[in-house]
């Protein structure tokens, strides 16, 4: 899709025209779908066959296999992301965000999964205010996110400046695709297969359902990705009536976001199902792990939005765990689930450091405490 894939580009089609290539599209959309599941999944059966045969995996091969079915699994949420736009029954709640605290936001909290990596991220954001769904842009810029670290060799440049004119803000990805080294004419001109994936259908699905014009450049081995805002606020829109936007409450709930990923610490399956069930309308990505040594692996690899650990773990260790992410993000979401009880607390109250939800309610208040958690710290 590339460059061409613009909102400008189709402006001046018929309306049968942008009909049918909208269906094509869609219809190529389910075959990736499709194809993007079945080959991690092939993969992992195939080592399930091993195991079956052999009786054994090692450390490196069961590793492998979680991070096949983790592929699999990431494919099918953006599948039903896309289904959801589709659908055209995305309700927006306009408000007024400032776009370089929301991408430092951002860029900040991922930046063990960079360092892992080995790419150095070089962020030059000039504050711009528009008006956008909190909640959409959040998950826009988590997905360019994910789809720069996927591609970039070395590095991963964000940008915001304005247009001239029409006066509008905009951010800018640029990475380079493939090493500078690469030999050949060949490999200079071509594009990676993998720069089409189905992250980037779901970085343009969602900038197009927000109003934004994308443009994306991919030449001499560099990639450069364009979202514009066209709602920019500029000394002339400073008066936007209180009419164009939702009034707190809807701001408020807007930033308790589908899409977050939150990690569970539990050892005891009964309660696994437990919080999962309660969650299961919040359209969360979901880890499990069963100790805090467990937990500590996961993170190093890279935070999750939001922590929930059964109160069996708690103890010095869970508290080295928490304080050091605290450290890094005074703000990060901690819930503790007490084994008995109807306790339903927030934190910060009488200078508690983590929310807290009793067993017997965990299915009526865990929703609205994560939902409340994640609106201070988002």
């Amino acid at each position: 899709m590339g460059a061409l894939s613009q909102v400008s580009s189709v402006q001046t089609l018929g309306p049968a025209e942008v009909d049918r290539r909208s269906a094509e599209r869609w219809h190529g959309l389910v075959s990736d779908i499709g194809a993007e599941i079945a080959s991690p999944l092939t993969a992992a059966l195939e080592r399930i066959h091993a195991l079956i045969a052999t009786g054994k995996i090692d450390r490196a091969g069961l590793r492998a296999l979680r991070e096949e079915v983790e592929q699999a699994r990431q494919v099918g949420i953006v599948g039903q992301q896309l289904t959801r736009f589709a659908s055209g029954r995305v309700r927006q709640s306009q408000e007024r965000i400032q776009l370089a605290d929301a991408l430092n936001g951002v860029l900040g909290h991922r930046a063990r999964e960079t360092q892992a990596r080995g790419v150095k991220v070089k962020p030059s954001l000039t504050q711009a205010l528009v008006i956008v769904d909190a909640s959409l842009l959040f998950s826009l810029l988590n997905s360019t996110f994910d789809w720069a670290l996927a591609n970039a060799q070395s590095f991963i440049e964000f940008t915001i400046d304005f247009k001239p004119w029409p006066v509008h803000a905009r951010i800018q990805c640029r990475f380079a695709h493939r090493l500078a080294d690469d030999p050949g004419d060949l490999a200079r001109s071509q594009v990676p297969q993998q720069l089409d994936s189905l992250i980037y259908r779901l970085v343009e699905q969602t900038a197009w359902t927000m109003g934004l014009v994308v443009d994306r450049r991919d030449a001499a081995g560099l990639t450069t990705l364009t979202l514009e805002f066209p709602r920019t606020i500029t000394d002339q829109l400073q008066g936007v009536t209180a009419t164009e936007l939702d009034d707190e409450a809807s701001s408020t709930n807007s930033k308790a976001l589908a899409g977050s990923h939150v990690l569970v610490i539990s050892s005891r399956r009964d309660l696994r199902i437990e919080i999962r069930d309660a969650l299961k309308n919040m359209n969360l990505l979901m880890d499990f792990v069963g100790s805090i040594k467990e937990a500590v692996d996961f993170c190093n690899e890279g935070l999750p939005h939001a922590v929930i650990v059964e109160s069996s773990q708690l103890g010095d260790d869970y508290a080295t765990f928490r304080d050091g992410i605290v450290g890094e993000f005074p703000d990060f979401v901690f819930i503790e689930v007490l084994e008995e009880g109807t306790t339903f607390e927030m934190s910060g109250l009488n200078g508690a450091t983590a929310a807290r939800v009793g067993r017997a309610v965990v299915a009526s208040s865990l929703p609205a405490a994560l939902m409340f958690e994640l609106s201070k710290s988002l």
